[in-house]
């Protein structure tokens, strides 16, 4: 049995339109600034600054979770 598709219906109403914000920058910046102030208020620095490069994913994932263990955060 095939599903009907009818092309000569009109969509009537969307569910959840995103308008953009009007200067994205900004609005970036301001989530970047939170997560800092997040930080500096609460102390949750779980790893070391710094760029990481790891041979493989299973490397990087046991990286991460002997960062998360050392400093007792709860792990996901």
């Amino acid at each position: 049995m095939k599903p009907v598709i009818n092309v000569e219906e009109t969509v009537e109403r969307t569910v959840g339109r995103r308008t953009a914000p009007a200067d994205p920058l900004k609005a970036g910046m301001a989530l970047l600034e939170l997560s800092r102030e997040m930080h500096r208020s609460l102390k949750l620095r779980w790893a070391p600054v710094g760029v990481y490069r790891f041979h493989s994913h299973e490397e990087a994932d046991a990286w991460r979770l002997k960062m998360l263990a050392r400093s007792g955060l709860p792990q996901d």
